[in-house]
């Protein structure tokens, strides 16, 4: 099972960025444990970090159409709140998308509230840092898996 790890702009400072709402993990350090997590079991985690909306655009269009991607887990920061163009592009790439946030966006700034990105992905995960992310791909291992 292949599953991408797509995350948008600032996340490369997760640590240092204000730790208070973002935790003091590096996005290092959830790699390190998401690969000790699922790599054991089969499933191939391949991560990207963009502060470009177009670089998260091609590594969308990268995941399905270059590397056979069975899914994505996608942070697009504050991309999520306004860009289509990242709504189109998981949108075209017809496979499963599970969007993530560290932080609880409904316990922010009102402008951070709205995801224009939510109505195009499978599914959404907020509030609990970078567990999030593990039960994203948790959740897109048993969708995926062959049923016995």
């Amino acid at each position: 099972m292949n599953i991408h790890i797509i995350n948008g702009p600032n996340l490369n400072l997760l640590g240092v960025r204000q730790p208070e709402i973002y935790g003091h993990e590096t996005l290092g350090d959830i790699e390190k444990k998401m690969r000790q997590r699922f790599e054991p079991t089969g499933v191939a985690l391949h991560f990207f970090q963009s502060n470009s909306e177009g670089g998260i655009i091609d590594a969308l269009h990268a995941a399905r159409y270059a590397h056979n991607a069975d899914a994505v887990v996608i942070n697009p920061g504050a991309y999520t709140h306004y860009s289509i163009a990242i709504r189109d592009a998981i949108s075209a790439i017809q496979i499963p998308v599970v969007e993530v946030h560290l932080s609880n966006i409904h316990a922010r700034e009102p402008f951070r509230e709205g995801s224009v990105v939510a109505a195009v992905c499978r599914g959404r995960i907020e509030g609990l840092g970078w567990r999030g992310y593990l039960l994203a791909v948790e959740y897109l291992r048993d969708i995926l898996e062959p049923k016995s």
